[in-house]
C-alpha cells in the first residue's frame, strides 16, 4: 500500500479559525482565562483533513519566529504585518503543546518558514509516497508534482480548493514551479515584496506562458510593448529580488527518514476526546464526537 503523508501548515489553521471567531468576540476562554478559539478550530480542521485524506503519516509544520533568511535578503519582508492580537498570542505555544499531546509531530526550523519545511518534506516524501498539503497559502502550489496535492482551506472545515498537477496545468497553463516567475512579476503585498509595479497576475501569467521564465522575458524584452519594457527596466532589481523571495526553499536541513518514522499516524477517538476534555476544548470534542 502506498503511504499517504499529510503535511499541515499549523499557523494557517490557527490563524484562519482565530480570526473567523474573533470577529464576533468568541474567544472561548478556558477556566484559566486562556483563549482557545484558534486552537479549537485547528483541532476540528486537522481531524477533518485526516478523515478526508486517511493518511498513514502526519506532521504539523510551524513558523518559528518573524525573522528568516528572507529578511536577510530584504529588510521589508513581511514587515507590513500587524502585531497579533493579545488573545492570539498565548495560543501559539499552547496549540503546539496540544498538537504534540494528540500525537502529531511538530516540525519547525529556525531561520525558515513553515512553507520551506513543507516544501522540503514534500520533495523528499513524494519520491515514495502520496503527499497532501493542507494550507491557506497559494505560494505552496509551486510544490505540486505528480505525487503532491495541495488542499487550500476555505470557509468551513471540510471544503477545500484541491489542486493536483493536472488541475494546476489546466488553470494556469504552466508548470507549478513557474508560479515563482509569476510571483516575481506580481510581487506579494501580504509578504511585502514589490515585484514589478504595474504588472499584475494576468499580465504575469501571459508573459510566463509565452516566455517560460523571468530570465527569458528579459532576454526578449525588445519584443514586449514599450510600456512593459519600461516597467521591467525600471524595476529590474526588484524583479530579481522578488523571484528569490517567492521561491520556497526545498532543502531545509531535516532528518526526513527519522521524521517519517515518527510521523506514523494512529489514533483513538476516545483518547482524542479525553485530551479535548482535559484542556476544556469542549466545542472541538463535541464536533469530533458527532462527526467521527
Amino acid at each position: 500500500m502506498t503511504n499517504r503523508v499529510l503535511l499541515v501548515d499549523g499557523m494557517a489553521l490557527l490563524f484562519r479559525h482565530f480570526y473567523a471567531t474573533s470577529l464576533h468576540q468568541q474567544f472561548m476562554y478556558n477556566s484559566q482565562g486562556v483563549p482557545t478559539n484558534g486552537i479549537q478550530g485547528f483541532i476540528r480542521h486537522i481531524y477533518t483533513a485526516i478523515h478526508d485524506v486517511k493518511p498513514t503519516h502526519v506532521a504539523v509544520c510551524w513558523d518559528m519566529g518573524q525573522s528568516t533568511f528572507r529578511n536577510d535578503m530584504f529588510d521589508g519582508y513581511k514587515q507590513n504585518r500587524q502585531a497579533p492580537p493579545d488573545e492570539l498570542i498565548p495560543q501559539f505555544d499552547y496549540v503546539k503543546e496540544i498538537s504534540q499531546q494528540l500525537g502529531f509531530v511538530n516540525i519547525g526550523v529556525n531561520n525558515y518558514e513553515a512553507d520551506d519545511v513543507i516544501g522540503s518534506l514534500a520533495k523528499q516524501y513524494s519520491e515514495h509516497s502520496d503527499v497532501y498539503i493542507i494550507t491557506g497559502d497559494k505560494d505552496i502550489l509551486q510544490c505540486i508534482n505528480p505525487n503532491v496535492e495541495v488542499w487550500l482551506i476555505k470557509k468551513g472545515f471540510s471544503i477545500y480548493n484541491r489542486y493536483t498537477l493536472a488541475r494546476f496545468k489546466e488553470e494556469y497553463g504552466l508548470e507549478p514551479l513557474q508560479l515563482i516567475d509569476i510571483k516575481a512579476f506580481m510581487g506579494d503585498t501580504a509578504d511585502g515584496y514589490p515585484g514589478v509595479k504595474g504588472i499584475g497576475e494576468k499580465t504575469a501569467i501571459k508573459l510566463i506562458q509565452q516566455y517560460q521564465s523571468v530570465e527569458n522575458v528579459i532576454e526578449h524584452i525588445d519584443d514586449l510593448t514599450p510600456g512593459q519594457q519600461k516597467k521591467i527596466n525600471d524595476n529590474i532589481d526588484n524583479l530579481h529580488l522578488s523571484k528569490r523571495l517567492a521561491e520556497i526553499y526545498t532543502d531545509v536541513p531535516l532528518d526526513s527518514d527519522a521524521l517519517f518514522n515518527d510521523m506514523t499516524y494512529a489514533h483513538s477517538l476516545n483518547d482524542i476526546l479525553s485530551i479535548c476534555n482535559e484542556h476544556e476544548l469542549y466545542v472541538s470534542g463535541k464536533y469530533l464526537a458527532s462527526n467521527f
